[in-house]
């Protein structure tokens, strides 16, 4: 139906008849001649008609907004006067000739322009014009950009393309699976997985070394305000190799689609280990962009009196960390309270705080209620260790090391903003050697990662030492978000049966639950490990979208439902009945 695409028509175009089909951007008469903005996906482009061509001329007077046209006209120059710099077709326009209406709209739910400021709700209810918009298109332009750059650069690498089942059984990955009846096997339910974690596994057991995907997963979570029930990832695994060979494989991959898509050089993706992470930063996924660090004063504090420092400071699971703010001086009292609150949102019972006025003058040159507190000494000593300077700031944080990191590294985060240090450029880095589990609140042990990471000690060390036990596990991280993470594999039957111990797993329940994956490593399974790409976390940085909902073509909303679908909705009562399910009864809410 079409010669071209509106937005790919330019001035090496002048004198030629196209055809052109789109919808209606804008519609404007001037002085008799009317001019209509057509919009496809590659861009829009200005067509002209004027009252010579009769019939074209009383068909573009009848139509409005998004209304679906097929033109046919001839390309020449505008004026100088009339050219658009903001346009990438600015510098022409199509003399209408001959037009067809293919069809009408009705008046669109929102303007659909980069000022639209309708409510999120609305623009997934009617997402079909949502993405109408160019600002959508070229998101999801991108995104199939990016998935075409990974292909490549991992087919070019001898990576192959191999697809796993998406009804599956529930395996423990960290949330809920969401559950499909068995309409064959009445009473019982597939999962949909969370990822391809033990096909991809038993594909390196298989002896195709190389796999990849680009792999829908699901996991039932709680509400989250940037997390979906359904999103893709970009799996990755490989046979004999170490932490080492797959880390260089995905950087490679990232290096070539930072560079290939948006014409980026990432520069070193320096490594860092997580106990390092958390304590300068407190967080296992530190955005480097930021300058300021939290620097450890335990010893320092273990010397004063003052309970709220000191009693922390001599507890071995407690920390005092000092963050420095350069320039933070200036911060206002009420800017100080507001900061105060937000640290209590992770579980913090104050912000204490030092400013730093006149540093010559000694302690009579900072401003603080704590300094009464502490020995003068102490104050100064602590200041040289910070290297605190006049017009800084240094917040502190005590108690429990968890809560002090988490508080304390989301503080610098939000400082950071607050105060425009952030630096403009990408700040990627891998962060390794993560602990093999984390304590539950009952005691018990879990997997930090998952139960198939491999540890870098023997069974025997693991068993008798689970806390001190590292994983051979990584995290590449850009910016203060994690872009994927994955670890090198257990490959030996004992090792995999010692991990399932230390989580609880009897051998009776590892069997149940993992009987196929513990056969197949007793027949010759190979050292193989492997990375998980978050696509839509990854797309949502690289176009600068300030949520993963705006780079999914049809999402879901933070409840995990569609509002445009109205999904998830009811199901007949024959249905469920060749399902074997009943539903239970909801109580009825009382009036009152």
């Amino acid at each position: 139906m079409r010669s071209h695409l509106c937005g790919v028509l330019r001035s090496e175009h002048i004198d030629q008849t196209v055809t052109l089909c789109g919808w209606v951007d804008r519609r404007r008469d001037h002085g008799g001649v009317i001019f209509l903005d057509v919009r496809d996906r590659a861009g829009i482009v200005q067509v002209v008609f004027d009252p010579d061509t009769v019939e074209a001329f009383a068909l573009a007077d009848r139509v409005r907004s998004e209304y679906v046209l097929k033109i046919t006209g001839r390309v020449r120059a505008r004026t100088d006067a009339t050219i658009n710099p903001n346009m990438a077709t600015g510098q022409i326009e199509v003399l209408g000739k001959e037009l067809v209406i293919l069809n009408q709209a009705e008046t669109p739910p929102f303007q659909l322009d980069e000022h639209t400021s309708v409510s999120e709700e609305v623009r997934l209810h009617y997402r079909y014009m949502d993405l109408r918009r160019t600002e959508m298109q070229q998101k999801l332009v991108l995104r199939s950009k990016i998935t075409s750059a990974v292909r490549a650069s991992l087919e070019d690498q001898g990576f192959l393309d191999i697809e796993t089942p998406i009804l599956t059984r529930a395996t423990p990955e960290g949330a809920r699976d969401y559950l499909v009846p068995s309409r064959t096997h009445p009473g019982q339910f597939f999962a949909l997985p969370q990822s391809p974690q033990l096909f991809k596994q038993l594909l390196m057991v298989s002896g195709f070394d190389r796999y990849y995907q680009i792999a829908k997963c699901f996991r039932d979570e709680d509400l989250r305000a940037d997390r979906q029930p359904e999103f893709t990832q970009i799996d990755i695994e490989a046979s004999f190799i170490d932490e080492s060979d797959i880390m260089g494989i995905t950087e490679t991959m990232i290096r070539e689609l930072f560079s290939s898509v948006l014409n980026v050089d990432l520069g070193d993706f320096p490594r860092m280990t997580y106990a390092d992470a958390m304590e300068r930063f407190g967080s296992d996924k530190p955005d480097l962009r930021i300058p300021y660090e939290l620097v450890s004063v335990d010893d320092l504090m273990q010397q004063v009196d003052f309970k709220v420092f000191r009693a922390p400071a001599d507890d071995p699971e407690g920390r005092v960390a000092a963050l420095k703010i350069d320039g933070g001086a200036q911060l206002s009292r009420k800017a100080i309270d507001d900061y105060t609150d937000f640290v209590g949102i992770y579980g913090a019972k104050g912000l204490a705080w030092v400013k730093v006025n006149q540093l010559a003058e000694g302690v009579s040159g900072l401003q603080s209620p704590i300094l009464k507190f502490m020995p003068d000494e102490i104050v100064m000593s602590l200041m040289e260790r910070i290297d605190a300077k006049d017009g800084d700031i240094v917040f502190f944080g005590a108690g429990k090391r968890q809560m002090v990191e988490e508080s304390m590294g989301a503080l610098r985060i939000k400082v950071g903003h607050d105060m425009g240090a952030v630096a403009a450029r990408w700040a990627p880095l891998w962060v390794v050697d993560f602990p093999m589990f984390e304590k539950a609140g009952d005691g018990s042990w879990t997997a930090l990662h998952h139960p198939f990471t491999s540890p870098s000690c023997t069974p025997e060390e693991l068993e008798a030492n689970p806390g001190q036990a590292l994983s051979r596990a990584y995290d590449m991280v850009l910016n203060g978000t994690e872009l994927g993470g994955g670890s090198i594999r257990i490959h030996d039957q004992a090792m995999q049966r010692a991990v399932f111990r230390v989580l609880g797993i009897e051998a009776e329940e590892a069997e149940e639950k993992f009987g196929f994956l513990l056969q197949a490593l007793k027949f010759g399974a190979p050292p193989h490990g492997g990375l998980a790409f978050g696509l839509d976390r990854l797309v949502m940085l690289m176009t600068g979208a300030q949520s993963i909902r705006d780079v999914i073509a049809f999402p879901k909303t933070q409840s995990a439902a569609c509002v445009m679908t109205d999904a998830p909705g009811t199901v007949d009562a024959k249905a469920l009945r060749e399902l074997n399910i009943r539903l239970r009864e909801q109580k009825a809410q009382s009036a009152e």
